[in-house]
């Protein structure tokens, strides 16, 4: 009598099961080691550039000059915020953005659009320089210096 159970591939069968299990379980061990979230960078740090329209060169005064400026970035973030500050280090002047109070020296404040107008108006006859320094949330930061010369009325 011819028995219905080939005992030699048993064997193979076996073996062949254990080497796709193993295959298996390679496969998804690679796929899932390799999403740790310590391999993750979320880049946030966008860097940027600030665009300044031409100015008059000389003030008089009591007179006030409009500054436009726009921010220029690359990339774009929706958490990133800009600040402003400023230092005059020659010459008396009030620089305020809008119809707002002026800025205080060294003080931040937060820039309200990417592109803005700031008014500078003289307060002395000599020649007056500032610096206009605007930042990001993550630290990068740029320098603007401004001079203008005197006209005595």
């Amino acid at each position: 009598m011819k028995s219905l159970i080939n005992y030699r591939n048993i064997g193979f069968t076996v073996h062949f099961k254990y080497l796709w299990l193993f295959f298996a379980v390679m496969l998804s061990t690679s796929l899932l080691s390799s999403c740790g979230k310590e391999d993750l960078e979320i880049k946030k740090d966008f860097p940027f550039e600030v665009s300044v329209m031409p100015i008059p060169k000389e003030i008089a005064n009591g007179n006030t000059i409009e500054i436009r400026l726009a921010i220029q970035r690359t990339d774009k973030y929706s958490g990133t915020q800009y600040f402003i500050r400023y230092f005059q280090y020659d010459g008396l002047g009030l620089l305020r953005y809008d119809q707002q109070h002026a800025y205080l020296p060294n003080d931040l404040y937060l820039v309200p659009a990417e592109k803005f107008r700031l008014y500078y108006t003289s307060q002395s006859f000599v020649t007056q320089s500032f610096t206009v320094w605007i930042s990001d949330t993550f630290g990068n930061e740029k320098q603007l210096s401004f001079e203008l010369n005197s006209i005595n009325r």
